[in-house]
């Protein structure tokens, strides 16, 4: 499997050099997951790093809270594949003089998010470091092979759940303000979506990915990856409540847009897919033929840009 094409920007700057450093060493790199067959399955595997003072401050969050987070966000991964029975290994990093509570606190949460999704914890490693810092690797299985390439002309782009509410969090402690109680708990609390993902898959999904860094940056890897454009309408958004709770200032739904860490799911689904009442999920564009994204706001273009951690 040769690499996916990426969108632009410092952070995949960055992979596409580590990809042509390794050369036929590597292959399938630039999706949300790995895949490996076995058997009639595959196995999706993915790993994410949470490092303290990037990700999140521990005047934010309990050390089960980060422990959540950090396993919420791989586990993320495997929902945008359709995967489930998520098993992981956990490698934590800690600063020195912090006693066996912090280890297991913080592991707790980790437990708790795999718990949460049918799956457990089957190993890891442990060291010192500058500040806290959790490596989560996960495997889970998947029916078939659903990345970021495979979306087409025609094809509907649809959301999952809200978008923003994690956003509204961090720019409020940013501020010097605590918070709204449902913005704190889309930030500190995020549910991975691997009911949904494996749901979408069955359904007929094209393609997916996982809203980490925002919805107006990774729509772009989507388009990049399946050499197709996207156009996306702001007004069709499903904005999490958390952002008027939050008094931010601006337009609501180019907030929502550029916000990351949501961990909703972007799919492009048949046209002839007509939604569900399984679970939320809104139709907010459609691919067509060509090449990049196109975000509008009541008719008219808007260049937002979403999460980069090297820009």
């Amino acid at each position: 499997m040769t690499a996916t094409p990426l969108g632009s920007g410092p952070e995949f700057d960055r992979i596409r050099a580590i990809a042509a450093a390794l050369g036929s060493s590597a292959r399938g790199l630039g999706d949300d997951c790995a895949f490996v067959p076995t058997g009639n399955e595959w196995l999706a595997l993915s790993t994410d790093v949470s490092v303290e003072r990037v990700h999140f401050r521990r005047e934010w969050l309990s050390l089960e809270e980060i422990g959540w987070r950090a396993a919420a966000s791989a586990l993320s991964d495997l929902a945008a594949a359709g995967a489930v029975e998520p098993v992981a290994l956990a490698a934590l990093t800690v600063p020195a003089g912090e006693g066996p509570d912090t280890f297991a606190s913080l592991m707790r949460g980790v437990g708790a998010a795999l718990a949460a999704t049918g799956g457990v914890v089957i190993g890891g490693d442990l060291s010192k470091g500058e500040a806290i810092a959790l490596a989560i690797t996960v495997v889970g299985r998947a029916r078939r092979v659903v990345g970021r390439r495979g979306a087409e002309p025609g094809d509907a782009l649809w959301v999952t759940g809200a978008l923003g509410g994690a956003r509204a969090a961090l720019t409020a402690w940013n501020a010097g303000r605590q918070p709204a109680a449902g913005a704190r708990i889309r930030f500190a609390h995020p549910a991975p979506r691997l009911v949904a993902g494996r749901w979408l898959v069955e359904h007929g999904a094209k393609a997916m990915l996982d809203l980490s860094d925002g919805l107006a940056g990774d729509a772009k890897h989507l388009a990049a990856a399946s050499g197709v454009a996207l156009r996306i309408d702001l007004g069709t958004l499903p904005l999490d409540a958390a952002i008027g709770e939050s008094g931010i200032d601006g337009e609501p739904a180019g907030f929502a847009a550029q916000g990351g860490e949501d961990y909703e799911l972007l799919v492009a689904m048949p046209a002839a897919f007509r939604g569900t009442s399984e679970f939320p999920l809104t139709r907010i564009g459609e691919v067509s033929a060509g090449l990049g994204v196109t975000l509008t706001q009541d008719g008219r273009p808007v260049t937002l840009a979403g999460y980069d951690h090297f820009a």
